[in-house]
C-alpha cells in the first residue's frame, strides 16, 4: 500500500504474507545448517534478521522507502500469551511458585550488575554516568519503550541524544537474544548430562481432551472452541487492563490476557462451560509467536544503528560475556542446576538482552529440541510480564540517586 508520500505500507494480509515466507527462509536455512540446529536458534530469528539486514541496505540506497503497521503484530502477542494462559493449570503455578520467587531474585540482581557495567563502560569511554543507564538496564532489559521514556529524563539532566543509544541498544540487544539463548541452553545440558523428557508429567500440564478419539484428531469444532477461548481471553482481557488503567494500576495487555486464559483453563473448563484441546491452542499459539518473531525482527531499521556501531559494538560484547556468565554460574545454580534451570537460563538471556518473546521464542527452541520445560514457560513469562518493568524502574531509579550520578 503506497500513502500520500511515496511510503510502501505494509499491513494486513500483505505483512502476514512477507512474515511467513521470512520465516520459511528461516527454517530452510537452519535445515542446511548443522551449526543453527545444534545451537538451536529459532528460525524466525534467523529469517527475521536476515529479512532486517536486506530490507535496511534498500533503505540506506534509497532504493525502497518501507514502513510496517503493527496492529496485527501486537494482536499475535497477545493470542499467544493467551495460550499460555490456557494450557496451565493452578496446580503448576503452586509447583512452580518457589521458583518464581527465584528467579525474581536472580532478574534483581543481574539489573544491578547490568547498570554497573553499564556504567563503569561510560565511565571509560569519558562519558556521563547517566549514559551507563542506557548501555545497561533501560535498554536492554527495558527495552524500546523504555528507552525513550528515560530518555527524556536524560535530556533533562542535560544528556542529550541518550534515547537514540538506548533505541539503538535495544535493537542490538534483541537480535542478540535470539542468538544467543538457545546455544548458552544447549552447552548447559549437554555438560550437565540433563534431558526434559520426564519434564511433563512432573509439572501435570494438563488441558481437558475428549476420551472419545485419539488426542491427535482434530475437529473444526475444536478449532472453533478454541477460537472462542482466544477470542474471551483477547476481549474480557482488555476489559481488565481498561479497568485497572483507570485506577491508575497500568498493567501490560498480554499479562491480562493470560490471567483470563489462566482462568478458562482452571474454572470453565472444568465446569464444561467450554471444551479446550491442548494440542489446537498450542499449534494456533505456536504459529502466532512465530510470525510475532518474524514481524518484530523484519521491521527493524539497522541503518540508525550505523552511527554509534563502534560504540554499539563495546557494549554489547561486555554485557553478552556479563549475562552469559551470571546466567551460567549463578542462574543456573540457583534454579536448581537440572534441565528445567536450563532451559530458564536461555530465557534469561532473551529476556534480558531483549524481550520477553524472544526469550520464550529460544525457550520454545530448546524444548523442541530436548524436552518440554512447562515450568521454565510458566516462570518466565510471569517474569516478564510483570515483575521485570517494576524491578527495573525501581534500579534504575536507585541508580540514579546516587551522588556520582549527576556529574
Amino acid at each position: 500500500m503506497l500513502d500520500e508520500s511515496g511510503i510502501i505500507v505494509l499491513e494486513g494480509r500483505h505483512i502476514i504474507v512477507m512474515a511467513i515466507l521470512v520465516l520459511y527462509l528461516g527454517r530452510f536455512l537452519k535445515s542446511k545448517s548443522d551449526f543453527l540446529r545444534q545451537n538451536n536458534i529459532p528460525a524466525s530469528v534467523i529469517g527475521g534478521v536476515i529479512c532486517s539486514v536486506f530490507v535496511s541496505i534498500l533503505i540506506g540506497f534509497n532504493l525502497i522507502r518501507l514502513d510496517f503497521d503493527m496492529y496485527l503484530r501486537n494482536v499475535l502477542l497477545l493470542v499467544f500469551f493467551s495460550s499460555i494462559g490456557l494450557t496451565s493449570k493452578f496446580k503448576s503455578l503452586i509447583h512452580g511458585g518457589k521458583e518464581l520467587v527465584i528467579f525474581v531474585i536472580a532478574c534483581a540482581l543481574f539489573l544491578i550488575v547490568q547498570n554497573a557495567v553499564g556504567i563503569v563502560l561510560a565511565k571509560l569511554l569519558g562519558q556521563p554516568p547517566i549514559l551507563g543507564l542506557f548501555a545497561g538496564s533501560i535498554s536492554f532489559a527495558g527495552g524500546h519503550g523504555t528507552a525513550v521514556g528515560w530518555g527524556e529524563t536524560a535530556n533533562e539532566m542535560g544528556v542529550l541524544k541518550a534515547a537514540e543509544l538506548g533505541m539503538a541498544c535495544a535493537t542490538f540487544g534483541l537480535i542478540l537474544g535470539g542468538l544467543l539463548g538457545g546455544p548458552v541452553a544447549s552447552r548447559l545440558i549437554k555438560k550437565n548430562g540433563l534431558s526434559g523428557e520426564d519434564c511433563y508429567e512432573s509439572v501435570n500440564q494438563q488441558v481437558e481432551e475428549p476420551e472419545s478419539r485419539p488426542r491427535k484428531y482434530i475437529t473444526i469444532d475444536d478449532v472453533i472452541g478454541s477460537l472462542l477461548a482466544f477470542g474471551l481471553c483477547l476481549a474480557l482481557g482488555d476489559f481488565v487492563n481498561q479497568f485497572f488503567s483507570h485506577r491508575d494500576i497500568p498493567l501490560p495487555g498480554f499479562l491480562t490476557a493470560m490471567l483470563v486464559g489462566l482462568l478458562i483453563s482452571n474454572v470453565a473448563a472444568p465446569m464444561k462451560v467450554i471444551k479446550l484441546r491442548k494440542n489446537v491452542i498450542e499449534i494456533i499459539g505456536g504459529v502466532c509467536l512465530q510470525l510475532f518473531l518474524c514481524m518484530s525482527l523484519m521491521s527493524m531499521n539497522l541503518i540508525a544503528l550505523a552511527d554509534s556501531a563502534l560504540l554499539l559494538l563495546v557494549v554489547a560484547t561486555v554485557q553478552v560475556i556479563a549475562i552469559v556468565l551470571f546466567g551460567t554460574h549463578i542462574v543456573f545454580r540457583m534454579m536448581g542446576k537440572d534441565y528445567d534451570a536450563a532451559v530458564m537460563v536461555s530465557g534469561f538471556i532473551g529476556m534480558g538482552l531483549g524481550a520477553t518473546p524472544v526469550a520464550i521464542a529460544s525457550m520454545d527452541a530448546v524444548s523442541t529440541r530436548h524436552g518440554p520445560s512447562f515450568k521454565a514457560l510458566l516462570v518466565v513469562p510471569l517474569v516478564g510480564a510483570f515483575f521485570i518493568d517494576i524491578i527495573n524502574a525501581a534500579t534504575i531509579t536507585g541508580f540514579l540517586r546516587l551522588p556520582f550520578m549527576g556529574q
